[in-house]
């Protein structure tokens, strides 16, 4: 039983540390934007506390806003925030990895004909009206050299069609 109770114990400076991390935590969701912060299953009372945070502009104000996060964030496991945050730093090597290979998709794609047969039998959900249009409106653009617009969409599509497929 002795045993038990020591494990448990956390030294005061310990508690405060994790105290801090947690508040930064927190400090690092109010720099994101309101469409991202809706992609984190947070609660309300959390979003409520982040999006009045962005609209003080007293010192004072912000310092107790940003303690009052910091409480909030007690109450919630903070695992699914970092990880979410790592992704978007692009600290997350998987997710590296993962756009790496849709930019290889896309460069094979508009590199030869033969490599939308290969992608689409390797995906097969895949679009291949839409892959096939978004390719020849890249490669026409450039040709032309205009602003690569298809270009991006083929990524964009790639990329869904690529993330589907890890999904399953």
């Amino acid at each position: 039983m002795e045993n038990q109770h020591e494990e448990e114990w956390v030294s005061k400076t310990q508690m405060k540390k994790q105290m801090d991390a947690l508040q930064d935590l927190g400090m690092e969701l109010t720099e994101l934007s309101s469409e991202t912060i809706k992609k984190l299953a947070l609660p309300e009372d959390l979003l409520d506390a982040i999006r009045e945070y962005k609209k003080i502009t007293s010192n004072s104000a912000l310092k107790r806003q940003r303690q009052y996060i910091g409480r909030l964030m007690r109450d919630i496991d903070p695992a699914p925030i970092r990880d979410f945050l790592a992704k978007l730093k692009g600290d997350n090597q998987a997710h590296n990895a993962f756009l790496q290979r849709v930019e290889q998709a896309r460069t094979r794609l508009l590199a030869s004909d033969d490599a939308l047969t290969a992608f689409v039998s390797d995906f097969p959900h895949a679009d291949v009206g839409t892959l096939r249009t978004l390719i020849r409106n890249a490669r026409k653009e450039a040709e032309l050299n205009k602003p690569p617009k298809a270009f991006r969409a083929l990524y964009q599509e790639l990329k869904v069609v690529m993330e589907g497929h890890e999904a399953e």
